[in-house]
């Protein structure tokens, strides 16, 4: 299993661009115009392997559907070549409890001009986490694309610090992106977080669900199944189109990692697998839908080196 995890060398080493006179943009591009295509599937051809373009340790002979996250297989996969990704505020010093606008612009890595195409991925062009330094504040978003390789997301950062954002994308012709950055709220920073195993079973708006690892305890670079239980499986539903979505933090904020169930069949089970590749102490927010309401949890998995 390829785990998409993107590790910096210091937090220092992430800077905050902000455009010149930069202008929130109230009236977005459609998303679902030429500005959104979906992957194209070949035609079948003796020989060809067809390979999940976010999963491609999903492979299959036949074209179709990633059995894990839903999306189309393509025959082969481009190059990862990391594309370039500036994160601006507007304000540049946001305020906490003020609304605040997330502007990202996407250029391709070859002439450094903005992208024009995106693929749908989960029902959205671009997934956006945003995670404050002491943990306590989570947010799974949807930038809006205003222009070409511009997209736009208003937040309210509810106190000082440093904010963490995971940016998910897919342009079209190339690898999909797992970007980070990070914006600076002025002010006393938050006391950073100390976080011990925490297993226990979750309340969420209208369902109960509790976690189990395997092994009980995970270590660096092997496999965990993070297998979570719902009270009632009655009523769930895919959100996004899948059956869930994690991201798991650790607790330094260095390693973000987004995934989608590797089990799942609309039961009480829904079952992920991850390789931390450190060890620290991570932080697992899941995501549910149930009956139309998204119920938000998260556990505390503490992860040792190998004996």
């Amino acid at each position: 299993m390829q785990v998409r995890t993107w590790t910096i060398a210091a937090l220092c080493a992430v800077s905050l661009t902000t455009r010149a006179d930069p202008a929130f943009r109230p009236e977005p591009v459609a998303e679902d115009t030429a500005n959104a295509v979906s992957a194209s599937t070949p035609d079948i051809s003796e020989g060809i392997v067809y390979i999940c373009p976010m999963d491609p340790d999903v492979r299959s002979h036949a074209a179709g559907s990633c059995r894990r996250c839903g999306m189309t297989l393509v025959a082969g996969v481009p190059d990862p070549v990391e594309f370039h990704l500036d994160l601006g505020v507007i304000p540049s010093a946001p305020e906490p409890l003020r609304g605040a606008v997330l502007q990202f612009l996407v250029h391709d890595p070859w002439k450094d001009r903005p992208v024009p195409a995106f693929n749908v991925v989960h029902e959205r062009l671009f997934h956006a986490f945003v995670v404050s330094e002491d943990l306590q504040f989570f947010e799974h978003g949807h930038p809006t694309l205003v222009a070409d390789g511009e997209f736009q997301y208003p937040i309210q950062f509810p106190a000082p610090g440093m904010y963490r954002i995971l940016s998910d994308f897919y342009p079209v012709g190339a690898a999909p992106q797992l970007l980070t950055a990070t914006v600076f709220v002025p002010g006393v920073s938050p006391e950073p977080a100390h976080l011990t195993r925490d297993y226990d079973q979750k309340a969420g708006k209208n369902m109960r669900v509790s976690l189990a690892t395997i092994p009980d305890q995970p270590t660096v670079g092997n496999r965990t199944q993070m297998r979570f239980t719902l009270d009632a499986a009655q009523g769930l539903e895919k959100y996004l189109g899948a059956w869930g979505h994690l991201l798991a933090a650790s607790d330094d904020l260095i390693d973000m990692m987004h995934e989608h169930p590797l089990r799942a069949d609309g039961g009480s089970q829904v079952e992920f697998e991850l390789v931390f590749p450190r060890a620290r102490t991570y932080r697992i927010w899941v995501q549910f839908q149930k009956d139309d309401i998204v119920n938000t949890l998260h556990f505390d998995v503490p992860v040792r080196t190998p004996q």
